[in-house]
């Protein structure tokens, strides 16, 4: 049969790479199919079985592409995967690059950089990530992992399961994700390589102090030990890169569009922003063959990241007339759009702006690891023990500063701007020179702070996130039409928690401004691109230091009630059956079974409430979670055709969990005496906001259905799926009744009952979620050897969501897009690669960073990314065999990240993010 493989067909180089990282992981007893006598070692690039067959040798992005399809082919699941073309290089620059030129899957970008994932057009809260088998903490506030968090040095392989197996623990509603890392024993030879490489941003370096020039190095060393017996692998990788960005942002739009009364823009908070990232990763690997029949296998990973940003701009209250702006719209040039009158251009008179210098700093320790033992019995039976740990510790600063003509509104110098404003944000023409360090003090321009001196804000968020997992299984293969019975169980243990740390920043000595010290002084930031000019510059963290600003901490009782500790408790068990056999012209494979899951949530925080009806607000300690359980059935049916026709039907129940800081149980309330607002119709009652510890799972019933076609030796494929999900239940939004039984009563008035409602997250009816994918890996040396190197990889997907909120009405899933799509045209021979990639996505409900670092979700318009790599690896008998050199060019088309306001009006922007061309040129060298 075809599927029966052989390896003449394939390189050494392609062999050693498959078995270096694309072996089962150490969970691979969960994670990954059971190999039978007629699949070939995952990972393989393969050759069908023809009479005319001839040796092909592949290597470098031809061999990862190879090495993917072979993947995707022996699977029982519904996947698609990125292989590295060599020791420490994936086919692109970072881990989110390459996940996000898969098929059905695209990204999005953070300060340039792909660091989120979407899977069939569903945002990053709909997918989970592992690695190695094992679930993961994140460096962001919920579950999603930020890829930019591993170095695509250390990474050997990821897998993107669209379909779930009831042996895949850690799955999500679209898809999970597993980053896989080399396995020591697997790799044929002693291996060393180190690499290096510069970038380029062409933006250049936009704030003082800042770079435009930055490099990463890397080394990888795999060795064998002992008659092969014991094996170890070390990476480590070091980044030291700066990204820039210019941004556009509004504040909204005031108007109605109405004569007299144009949409315009409301106010401008724009920032140019230099970020420089500075990572480092290593990991290792150690593996032990005890017996012929045992594997003991220790791995662990540490990412230390430091994320820090310069956010240097001028805010400008405008159009909404705050703090005495006045705009004539007789003056300005209105024209007509679909909802009305729009002001494209004209005066705003008697501004007064305030110029920023903030800080942004991410700092985060990530540790990640496990201990494994797999036993294979040679009378069939097989178990495995695994312990897997994974931490990280999170510091998110960020520090407002404000500077202006004078304190308070209407006591400095005011600025008459002229303003165009068009597709790309709005542009300006100041009268005041903002660069002028005699003209801009330290204060509170337009007394923000009230009665206090508010010269800025300081917000630290410390976040600690740890997760302990125990896993089991059993499995004994069977001489019949069920080739293998799988059972396990796995039992994981989360908790994340949040201490905010807040500050005032006022002028030293109760000053009300105070001017900004010349030692303090950096080269003006250059805001040219809005046509505001330079503005003064200075680090505010110096000014805090040398004392010329102080902190005063925060003492409203806002500050503690932000904190949350979330704990999650999973016990998960399953039973899986695997099938082959054998059919005239083919055979069957796949698997079915049931996975339960018990879920033990719990969140711990704080609310204020008056006790005693003093008046003041006392300290209340809260505890509230939930306790359910999720019956997960699932199916893996693959008809494998000698042809080279695979046929695949997938049916299961999937479930992913709620976002972690909506499961917080820090929420405010009081008591509430209107009764028509009541949902009991009785008054006085209680009412409150925050979040829902008892929020129960998305969930799923899901079925797929591919046909793939396999040719080219197996290195070619085209394959097309179509897949639908019936959303039972969603989570959104709403005003939903809400039992206050176990909270304290507020002093005071005697509520009629304790039934009242909460604005807060809550489960809703569901939806439909449909689409399909056209996918394929084409080496044109199939139509004539003429084109012997050339070809093209991608691949396209429709999504279509129609999913109720609680109010009934049709709602906007976060990360949503409609169409996704990506491609990949390549010349791989002889050394020498050169490949453009373009990847697409349409509009979708992005996460942009708001105050303090919380996200808020903004429409985002679609965008199209392209990107371009050369590069030679000398061959074998030359002076330089072992070294490969290469060129990247990323976002070549300079494409923005842009959001739209809730009107299709195109002039009414409210992010423009322009991050620029940024180019790489390295080198990897193996020993």
């Amino acid at each position: 049969m075809a599927f029966r493989k052989q390896l003449s067909g394939v390189s050494a180089s392609a062999v050693a790479l498959a078995l270096a990282g694309g072996f089962p992981t150490i969970a691979s007893a969960q994670t990954t199919q059971p190999e039978t006598p007629d699949t070939v070692s995952e990972g393989q690039p393969v050759a069908d079985e023809d009479e005319d067959s001839q040796v092909i040798i592949v290597s470098g992005f031809r061999e990862s592409l190879a090495t993917s399809v072979a993947e995707k082919r022996r699977s029982d699941l519904i996947l698609e995967s990125v292989t590295a073309e060599d020791i420490g290089k994936l086919p692109d620059d970072s881990i989110g690059e390459s996940i996000a030129r898969l098929p059905g899957v695209t990204s999005q970008r953070l300060n340039g950089r792909a660091n989120v994932i979407a899977i069939r057009g569903l945002g990053p809260d709909f997918s989970q990530t592992l690695l190695n088998g094992r679930e993961q903490t994140s460096t962001g506030d919920n579950r999603a992992v930020e890829f930019d968090q591993y170095p695509s040095e250390v990474v050997n392989q990821v897998v993107v399961y669209k379909s779930p197996s009831a042996s895949l623990v850690g799955q999500g509603l679209v898809g999970t994700i597993d980053v896989r890392t080399i396995r020591p024993l697997e790799a044929p030879e002693t291996i060393l390589a180190i690499g290096a490489k510069g970038s380029y941003a062409d933006l250049g370096a936009l704030n003082a102090g800042s770079e435009e020039f930055g490099y990463r190095v890397n080394g990888t060393y795999v060795d064998q030990f002992a008659d092969d017996t014991v094996g170890l692998a070390l990476s480590a990788a070091y980044t030291d890169e700066p990204y820039q960005l210019q941004e556009f942002n509004a504040w909204g739009y005031a108007g109605d569009g109405t004569p007299g009364n144009p949409f315009v823009i409301g106010g401008n908070k724009s920032f140019v922003t230099s970020t420089q990232l500075q990572r480092f990763g290593v990991n290792g690997t150690l593996q032990y063959q005890a017996s012929p029949n045992v594997m003991l296998t220790l791995d662990g990973f540490y990412s230390n990241f430091d994320d820090d940003q310069s956010k240097r701009g001028i805010e400008l209250p405008l159009g909404f007339g705050a703090f005495g702006t006045t705009f004539d719209p007789s003056t300005a040039t209105v024209v007509d759009g679909p909802f009305g009158g729009f002001a494209e251009a004209g005066t705003f008179e008697n501004v007064e702006g305030v110029v920023r210098n903030d800080v942004f700093q991410r700092k985060a320790d990530l540790y990640s690891g496990g201990f494994n033992v797999d036993y294979e019995g040679d009378d069939g039976w097989s178990a495995f023990l695994d312990f897997g740990y994974s931490r990280t510790d999170r510091e998110e600063l960020s520090i407002e500063s404000y500077s202006g003509t004078g304190y308070n509104a209407g006591v400095g110098a005011t600025d008459t701007i002229g303003f165009i404003s068009n597709t790309q944000g709005t542009s300006f023409s100041p009268t005041l020179d903002y660069s002028d360090p005699t003209l801009i003090v330290l204060t509170d321009p337009l007394g923000w702070g009230g009665s206090r001196v508010q010269a800025g804000y300081y917000n630290n968020r410390i976040i600690d996130d740890e997760l302990f997992q125990y896993r089991l299984g059993v499995a004994k293969e069977v001489d019949s039409f069920i080739s293998k019975v799988n059972f396990g169980l796995s039992y994981t243990d989360r908790a994340k928690s949040l201490t905010p740390d807040e500050f005032f920043v006022s002028p030293a000595g109760g000053a009300t401004e105070v001017a900004i010290p010349s030692g303090a002084l950096l080269r003006s930031t250059d805001l040219g691109y809005l046509g505001l000019g330079p503005i003064v510059s200075y680090d505010v963290r110096e000014l805090i230091a040398d004392g010329t600003l102080i902190l005063d901490p925060n003492t409203s009782n806002d500050i503690p009630a932000k904190a949350y500790g979330i704990t999650e408790k999973l016990m998960t068990a399953y039973l899986q059956f695997d099938v082959q056999q054998d059919i005239g012209g083919g055979e069957i494979t796949g698997n079915f079974g049931v996975q339960a899951i018990n879920t033990e949530q719990n969140s711990t925080g704080l609310a204020f409430v008056d006790l005693d009806g003093d008046g003041s607000q006392d300290r209340v300690d809260l505890s509230l979670g939930d306790n359910f359980w999720d019956i997960l059935p699932s199916a893996n049916l693959s008809l494998r055709l000698d042809s080279g026709w695979v046929f695949r039907l997938a049916a299961s129940r999937q479930i992913q969990r709620p976002q972690l800081d909506d499961l917080r149980v820090a929420i405010g309330y009081g008591i509430n005496n209107n009764v028509a607002d009541s949902p009991t119709g009785l008054a006085p009652f209680i009412s409150g906001g925050g979040g829902n510890p008892l929020l129960r799972p998305y969930r799923a019933n899901a079925i797929d259905f591919n046909v793939e076609k396999y040719f080219a030796g197996g290195a070619g494929v085209i394959a097309a799926q179509v897949f639908y999900k019936d959303l039972v239940s969603y989570i959104d939004g709403s005003r939903v009744v809400f039992d206050y039984a176990p909270f304290p009563i507020p002093a005071g008035q005697t509520p009629a009952t304790t039934i009242g409602f909460l604005d807060s997250e809550v489960n809703t009816g569901g939806g439909d979620f449909y689409g399909a994918e056209l996918s394929a890996t084409i080496p044109f040396d199939v139509f004539t050897e003429a084109l012997t190197g050339f070809g093209v990889t991608g691949g396209a997907g429709y999504t279509k969501t129609k999913v109720e909120n609680a109010n009934g009405d049709i709602d906007q899933i976060p990360g949503y897009s409609e169409w996704v799509a990506n491609g990949t045209v390549y010349y791989d021979l002889n050394g020498f690669s050169a490949r453009g990639s373009v990847r697409y996505r349409s509009e979708f409900l992005a996460d942009f960073t708001g105050f303090g670092g919380s996200p808020t979700r903004r429409l985002a318009r679609a965008e199209t990314i392209v990107d371009a790599q050369i590069g030679y690896e000398f061959q074998p008998g030359s002076a330089l065999e072992g070294l490969s050199v290469y060129v990247q060019g990323q976002n070549l088309t300079n494409a923005p990240f842009v959001s739209q306001f809730n009107v299709p009006e195109p002039r009414a922007v409210i992010d423009y993010q322009e991050y620029g061309r940024r180019f790489l040129a390295g080198f990897t060298y193996k020993f």
